[in-house]
Formats: C-alpha cells, structure tokens, sequence
C-alpha cells in the first residue's frame, strides 16, 4: 500500500503539491488524475524517493521507498519510457537492472515476452518506436516481481492493440493483490481500466472515491426519450406532460428529448396517460471525461483562446475585395482569405482573344502556329 499524509513539496516560490494525503490500496486499479501542471508527476516522483517532499510523509508498504532493502522486487515503476541508454539492446537494458538488484538473467527473457519484445531483444533501443519504448519501461516494471507498480502515461504512443494489453495487464496485476497506481490524461481508457480515482488540482486533493461514486457526484442523468418521427404532435404532447410533472426537458438535435428530474418508471405512466408512443426510453450516464472537466475546470492553468486569423481559410464572395482582419492592436491588412479557384475578382469578366504565335526570337528556330501554346497571351493585347 502507498500513504501520503500532508505531502507538500515547494520549489522555491513555487507550490507543487500542497498538504496532499491519499492511501493507494492493494487489489484495485487506482487512477491517479489531474490537469497538466497538477502535480502529479511531483507526487510519484517523491513516492519513489527522487523528490524530497518540503513537509509530511509518503510511504511504500509502510516505510519509505528508500528504506526498501531491494526496492526493485517491491516496487516497480515507469516514470519515463525514455530514461534508457541508447546504444543498449533491449535485453542488455533490462539484464543490467536485473544484475544491480540479484535478479536471475532468465526473469529478463521471461518479461520480454510478457510485453511482447522477444523478437527485438537484441535491437538498440533507440531505434524503438514510442510504443516499443513504452513495453520497455513496462518491462522493467515487472523486472523483479514487485507487490507495488507505478505507471505514468502507460499507454502513450501504444496502437489500439497495445492499449488492451495494458488494460488487461493492469487489472491482472490488480486481480493478483498487487497495488497499481496509474497515472493518464486518457478519461475513456480510466473509466475501462480504474477501479477507483485520485484526482487533484494545483498540488491539492480533489477527489478520492470510485471511479462510479466520482460520476455520480459530479454529474446528472438524464433519461433519452423518442417518438415516432412522423408526427411531431406527440413529441410536443410528450413534452408538455413532462413539464407539467416537474421534468426539465431539452430538446436534441436528432428529434429526442432529453429529460431530467423524472425516472423512467414515471416518463413510462405519463407517455402512456397521454396516450404517446414511445420508440425509445433510455437511461444515460455521464462519461468519466464530463465529469473530471466538471471537477476540474477550476484548476486548470492552461486554456485555448481564440485564434485572431481563425477566418484566413473562409471563402470570399465573388467579386468582393480582400477583408481584414480584426486583431488585438486592431485590423491586420494583408491577411485575407484567398478567392476560391475561378473567382478572382480582379480577373478579367471577359476571356482573352485566341493567342497567336510567339514572337521570334533572333537565332531561334520558328514555331509552328500549331504548336503555340493554346493559352499563350497576345501580344496585340498590350496594345489596345
């Protein structure tokens, strides 16, 4: 099991974690979330004794990670997948682990095929794509058995292959009674992988509960209801009789309703006292992404604004001059949406007179006027 009790760590004038307790339990996945910038890097990095912590207390089944007599066969770790020496084949990296820690060299052999690198455990790791460098850093994880893992960003680079092994292997890990402690910006893949969630936000505790109670806190149900398309007078009937029973309504852009503050059972009797049928009445939960940007749109630092030149790619109408757009410092002239193929209005309305023979040019042999160019300009043109 892992224990932080008051984890602060400051760098400088900068507050990275700030008064941060949790327990990270044995035989459960738990995901480990937070904006960029949160602290969550900072978190495992003094976890495994890398950091210092400024204040409080982190533990690693019941004592420092430094105090481990072997920490490699009680504690593996993937912090990051690119912390490997280049010129090392993939079995030469991990065999130099497994020697620094009394690991037998068969245990190397045995952890390439678990992550699947086998076949290429005599290639230079840094010629690994960023998936085969994740399985890497997996394997030297698991190099020596230990009860407790951490991952940070475990999936990054992976193919949707890839992604299921981790999934999988994590719960494995978990289902075995080890502690898996997981740490993703992925929302969909938690919600397959977690069994329960740490999230903080700016170095602070957010929350610290199950993956389903952290839906259900911070965001609402609602029931998905349709009627038969053909006749929108029974969708507006349905609508009117919700309301009037305290049910909130909203209309979807595919014709449905959206209702909340009413369980199915009661949107069943009402459709059916006004005599409405029904196509589809359907329970909805929020997603663990809705509700995670719930939580924790009060702690993000990094926001999108919107971009001045946004509107360079829209098309002109004919005909119409350049635009400029508009800028912080005022309009920005010289920045303007190019016209749509065939339509520059500065063109000539008129086509150009069939083009005749090029000039000659002295000392140059004659062109035929069958094989002038169809398009060449006139240059009687220039004249009128």
């Amino acid at each position: 099991m892992i224990e932080a009790v008051g984890l602060t760590k400051r760098y400088g004038a900068q507050t990275a974690v700030y008064n941060l307790s949790f327990q990270v339990r044995p035989g459960a996945v738990t995901g480990f979330l937070g904006p960029n910038g949160a602290g969550k890097s900072t978190t495992m990095r003094m976890i495994l004794g890398l950091d210092n912590p400024t204040s409080g207390t982190v533990t690693v089944g019941g004592r420092p990670f430094r105090q481990a007599p072997n920490a490699p066969r009680e504690v593996g770790a993937l912090l990051d997948a690119k912390a490997v020496h280049g010129g090392r084949n993939a079995r030469n990296h991990l065999l130099s682990l497994a020697q620094l820690s009394g690991i037998p060299a068969r245990r190397v052999d045995e952890v390439l095929g678990v992550v699947g690198l086998q076949d290429v455990a005599k290639r230079r790791s840094k010629g690994f794509s960023l998936g085969m460098g994740q399985r890497l850093g997996i394997a030297a994880a698991l190099l020596g058995d230990p009860r407790v893992l951490l991952f940070d960003e475990p999936v990054n680079g992976l193919d949707p292959e890839g992604i299921l092994w981790v999934r999988n292997l994590m719960k494995q890990l978990a289902a075995e009674g080890r502690t898996v402690f997981v740490s993703s910006h992925l929302m969909s893949e938690m919600a397959l992988t977690a069994d329960h969630l740490i999230v903080i936000g700016r170095g602070q505790l957010l929350a610290d509960m199950s993956v389903r109670d952290f839906i259900a806190a911070n965001s609402a149900g609602f029931a998905r209801v349709r009627t038969p398309q053909d006749e929108p007078e029974l969708r507006e009937k349905l609508s009117t009789a919700l309301a009037e029973a305290g049910g909130q309504v909203m209309p979807e852009t595919d014709g449905a309703l959206r209702v909340t503050g009413l369980p199915l059972p009661r949107i069943s009797d009402l459709a059916h006292e006004a005599d409405v049928r029904l196509w589809e009445l359907s329970p909805h939960q929020a997603s663990l992404e809705e509700a995670y940007m719930r939580m924790t749109q009060a702690a993000v630092d990094f926001r999108s604004t919107i971009d001045q030149k946004s509107g360079l790619m829209q098309q002109l109408p004919y005909g119409a001059p350049p635009q400029a757009v508009p800028g912080p410092q005022g309009p920005q002239h010289g920045w303007y949406a190019p016209p749509p193929p065939g339509h520059n209005p500065y063109a000539a309305t008129t086509p150009p007179a069939p083009a005749g023979p090029p000039p000659a040019v002295p000392g140059a042999p004659a062109v035929p006027a069958a094989q002038a160019a169809p398009n060449s300009p006139d240059p009687s043109e220039d004249a009128r």
